[in-house]
């Protein structure tokens, strides 16, 4: 037997009618009598026949298909916001198409070229790490796509966003240290041109600066994303005989490799030195110690991402009023920030 794929025509043939009143039959056309619609229904049914809702909904002006965009699938922050977003998807009868980038630009480049050729209702980004320029995101509003950046962006481009307040939460993070008695505070950042990074470095420098400590060189560290990198600024930060008694990362990854670090070393968690992250990945919650975390409400950044689009932009036939959506974020202090 033949493994090819029935098409409209196959099912049109055997019926001994046009594939054009094929397809309005499966479509349910009101022109259509309601007997021949069962007849076909049925005979699709006999031949495996499905119908490509692809082709017919963008004959309809609509993919009914939306695109996202982060950096990795396998961490519990990014893929709960896909979740958030693919909730919201069901409840409208629309797809998801999902791609990642490594936090590879060329990557980035050409999962926007994917999903403008599958001609998607609406792209969900979160810039990877290697953005640094919006030409090929500017490509997307050419092609009259709507664009929502999602936790990560670049604030050059413009379209809506769906943010934490990345400089509070991090301004209340140092608080929190200097509430615990920690007083030599140093910073692990990400990439700066990203401004989620620059707001959460921001927030550590005016904690700083409004600290009894303010007169002290803060020990900040920026562009620590690479895993090489993180490792050789933690090596030198923890061997250093002025160690620091606590380090902030923005990244729960970053955390994770302090931790592992400080233990290889002989530095007790919390007593010798308070790790506190961002993200609040799944695993910070059974390390030993636990570590502290952000919580940014990843799933909810997704389902909000998901309802601007349903709610807000299609409802205004691609004009969204809305130009900026931040969600408030939670402290999760655990033990590896609790000393006191």
């Amino acid at each position: 037997m033949s493994q090819r794929r029935i098409t409209i025509y196959d099912l049109a043939r055997a019926m001994g009618i046009s594939a054009s009143y094929v397809s309005r039959a499966l479509n349910e056309h009101p022109s259509i009598n309601p007997d021949v619609v069962a007849a076909v229904k049925k005979k699709a049914k006999e031949l495996n026949f499905k119908l490509n809702s692809h082709a017919a909904n963008l004959r309809q002006g609509s993919s009914k298909t939306l695109g996202v965009i982060v950096p990795h699938i396998n961490q519990s922050f990014f893929s709960e916001i896909i979740a958030g977003i693919e909730e919201i998807c069901f409840e409208h009868n629309y797809s998801l198409i999902i791609c990642q980038t490594h936090e590879s630009f060329q990557r980035e480049c050409l999962a926007v070229d994917t999903l403008v050729r599958q001609n998607v209702d609406c792209i969900i980004l979160s810039v990877a790490a290697e953005t640094t320029t919006t030409e090929h995101l500017e490509n997307i509003a050419q092609h009259n796509i709507p664009l929502i950046q999602i936790d990560r962006y670049l604030d050059q481009l413009n379209s809506c966003k769906v943010l934490n307040d990345n400089k509070k939460a991090a301004y209340d993070v140092m608080q929190s240290l200097f509430g615990q008695g920690y007083e030599r505070i140093a910073f692990l950042g990400g990439p700066t041109h990203l401004t989620t990074f620059k707001q959460r470095r921001d927030g550590f420098l005016q904690a700083w600066e409004d600290s009894a400590f303010s007169n002290n060189i803060p020990l900040l560290f920026d562009d620590v994303f690479d895993l090489n990198v993180v490792t050789e600024v933690i090596d030198q930060l923890l061997k250093d005989e002025n160690r620091p008694d606590a380090i902030f990362t923005v990244s729960d990854h970053q955390s994770v490799a302090v931790l592992q670090k400080a233990e290889s070393l002989g530095i007790r968690v919390p007593q010798d030195l308070g790790i506190f992250g961002f993200a609040n990945e799944t695993f910070t919650a059974i390390m030993n110690p636990s570590l502290s975390s952000v919580d940014q409400k990843s799933k909810e950044l997704g389902i909000r991402a998901a309802r601007v689009y349903f709610d807000d932009i299609r409802k205004n036939n691609g004009v969204p009023k809305i130009d900026e959506l931040i969600l408030e974020t939670e402290l999760m202090t655990r033990q590896s920030s609790m000393r006191r």
